[in-house]
């Protein structure tokens, strides 16, 4: 006969207790088997110890489901087991094995189980809230009654992203657990050493939202503690903060004790860690008897083992995986030698209107949000009546409403990891950068999280996300912050495409491309043509598709390659040099990535020369991969090198002076076009 909550005055329901010991058992015996594998030589892998942390998961586990969602650490594992990732597959995960739940390309620190609810575990420390904040988004909006924990560690407390994440959240009240596992260790540094604050949970109040200080190594506290939040959260109060106590008794990564702990620290930490301590407690209520007890303890284990035996016999992922995941497409990953036919696009027919870029982008963004209720937009004053500060979004939040489109506080980091969070759940973010230059504020949000997360995942999810930045260069007086031509820092990146229209007609279709794509997408739009220069844009919906370019100007002596703004400054020079009897074509690349080298290399066996141009530094810029690209493979048929002309390597001067000369302009674009023409080889 069970024990009943009276007799044993617990507090909870004997059975709950059971139930988080059951999964404390299961979480120690993963911990064990690991770190004897590991020692053994049995298996080899990464590992970061979360001995004498079993018992917040486990807790936490009684209280939420598959439905809820939950980001990690890369010292999650014992999250990962909780909330339910089968074993088998983690396993085979952290071992580089195709059966991994991600098919071995993420490993133990990357981990993503949508159907467990387990969405991402990030190796960067602090990256995961910002994108904890769009999976909560994305709840809040489609309003499911989903709980978002994420979890991370004390030291993660002083990264950046940590704290515009928890003043977003506060910010539209959104329906997640910031879960710190304080086992008051930052990696090698305690926690007097990189704080002052007494406990972390009292910066929730700075934010203006709960935050409370749990035991994190009892379990009862820990569950009436967290039962109360959870109710909070999921019934629509805002977010919490939860500091959850601990000790880390093992190492920072690796097997053994921890070597940080004094002898004296650590016979204490092991005195009062969670598994023994409430296996004793389950003994001295008599809620459970050493029969039961050890009978869980032994299905632990047993579970454990034939998971990692099974784990073992899984093939190890084989090199032809390498280039798969990587896009959605495997095509649009560059390949040497390799240059698919994506046929001709032109701009269709039919009513059209006169308009600047900046009107372009906003209709493309309006018929986005007509076709499909997931889009959303998000950015720094992009709701009415600013409607952006290139008017890029003007009327949409009137039209579409607030909870589409967002105004952010000014953190770009948040912003970016809640677009990727809000598309790794199907939906298809429009997130805006004032500038190109301010991805050196969240590059990790977008290289390291976005850009990899279809990949890390092996397909399990993927990020359906837009970035729009607006590349300042070239207009005069915005210096040496707000006008940098980044492409090459994204082209160099996996997992991201990229486009930068020279036309509103282009940036309109390219655009509608961008948002339904299902790979994160960049698109660059240039100061100097979103509001000084006008074009006809069809009034329908049309899509050019990624990797098309465009031959703006047809001709015969020489290939002007080049994109964005830089297109009519070769048209411009291109006219200038027909009035000398040279014939230039300009090829308008439209795409970065994926990049259209069938039609670039189709144009040069024309003319058999070629000038890559763009405003971005010349030194290792984009020019310099398109030009080699073509040398090796038209060497035998080139009448000279192929070249490229970018910008001086400086920043870009404030001085008009400055500026006017170290960017490409039609008359260094015409003097380097003669100086290859003149040579004959």
């Amino acid at each position: 006969m069970s024990v009943s909550e009276a007799q044993t005055n617990l507090g909870i329901d004997p059975a709950v207790l059971k139930q988080i010991y059951r999964q404390m058992a299961r979480i120690k015996a993963v911990d064990k088997a690991i770190l004897r594998g590991l020692s053994s030589g049995r298996f080899v892998f990464n590992y970061w110890p979360m001995t004498g942390q079993e018992a917040i998961p486990a807790a936490l586990a009684q209280l939420i489901d598959k439905n809820d969602y939950m980001v990690t650490t890369y010292r999650g594992i014992h999250d990962q087991v909780a909330k339910g990732v089968p074993l088998d597959r983690l396993f085979a995960e952290t071992l580089g094995r195709i059966d991994g739940v991600n098919k071995g390309k993420g490993g133990a620190p990357h981990i993503s189980d949508p159907d467990s609810g387990s969405m991402l575990t990030t190796a960067i420390v602090g990256a995961g809230p910002p994108i904890a904040n769009g999976l909560a988004l994305a709840a809040s909006i489609r309003g499911q009654n989903r709980v978002t924990v994420v979890n991370f560690g004390d030291g993660a407390t002083s990264i950046g992203a940590v704290h515009e994440a928890m003043n977003m959240a506060a910010v539209w009240k959104l329906p997640i657990i910031f879960l710190c596992q304080n086992n008051q260790w930052a990696e090698y540094t305690p926690y007097a050493g990189y704080t002052a604050t007494e406990r972390l949970s009292q910066r929730a109040a700075a934010y203006g939202f709960t935050g409370v200080t749990l035991d994190g190594n009892d379990p009862i506290e820990l569950y009436r503690g967290l039962k109360p939040l959870v109710e909070q959260v999921r019934n629509g109060a805002g977010p919490v903060f939860v500091e959850a106590m601990t000790l880390r008794l093992g190492k920072h990564a690796g097997v053994g004790d921890s070597v940080q702990l004094t002898k004296e620290e650590l016979v204490t930490g092991k005195a009062n860690e969670p598994v023994g301590r409430t296996r004793s407690l389950l003994l001295e209520t008599g809620t459970a008897n050493e029969d039961e007890l050890a009978a869980m303890d032994a299905d632990a284990e047993n579970e454990v083992e034939a998971a990692i035996t099974k784990a073992l016999t899984s093939e190890q992922t084989r090199s032809d995986e390498t280039l798969i995941d990587v896009y959605a497409d495997a095509d649009a990953v560059p390949q040497r030698g390799k240059y698919p036919v994506r046929g001709n696009v032109s701009i269709p027919d039919g009513p059209s209107k006169k308009m600047l870029m900046c009107g372009a982008v906003t209709d493309a963004q309006r018929i986005a949000m007509e076709i499909d209720p997931e889009v959303i937009l998000l950015g720094e004053d992009v709701a009415d009546p600013t409607g952006g500060v290139f008017k890029t979004s003007v009327g949409l939040e009137t039209q579409f409403g607030s909870a589409r489109v967002r105004s952010t506080p000014i953190a770009e980091a948040a912003i970016i990891g809640a677009g990727t969070g809000a598309a790794m759940v199907g939906m298809r973010p429009v997130t805006e950068l004032m500038f190109c230059d301010f991805i050196g504020v969240c590059m990790d949000q977008i290289s390291n999280h976005a850009a990899k997360q279809r990949y890390m995942s092996g397909g399990a999810t993927h990020v359906p996300m837009t970035i729009r930045m607006i590349v300042g260069g070239g207009i005069g007086g915005f210096g040496a912050q707000h006008s940098q031509s980044l492409e090459a820092w994204l082209t160099h990146t996996p997992g991201l495409k990229v486009a930068y229209p020279s036309t509103p007609a282009d940036a309109k279709g390219l655009l509608l491309s961008c948002i339904f794509d299902e790979d994160p997408c960049v698109h660059l739009e240039s100061i100097m043509l979103l509001r000084g220069f006008k074009g006809e844009v069809p009034d329908s919906d049309y899509r050019i598709p990624l990797g098309v370019a465009d031959v703006k100007r047809e001709g015969n002596d020489i290939s002007l390659i080049t994109y964005g703004w830089q297109v009519h400054q070769c048209l411009a020079a291109a006219e200038e040099l027909h009035k000398e009897g040279i014939s230039a074509e300009v090829i308008d690349l439209r795409t970065l990535l994926p990049l259209d080298y069938h039609r670039v290399l189709e144009s040069v066996r024309k003319t058999r020369r070629a000038l890559v141009v763009h405003a971005a530094t010349e030194f290792c810029g984009l020019g310099a991969e398109i030009a080699q690209t073509i040398n090796v493979e038209l060497f035998s048929k080139l009448i000279a090198p192929a070249d490229r002309l970018g910008a001086e390597f400086a920043p870009i001067g404030f001085s008009g002076l400055i500026e006017s000369t170290q960017i490409p302009s039609s008359g260094s674009i015409a003097a380097r076009v003669r100086e290859i023409v003149s040579n004959k080889g």
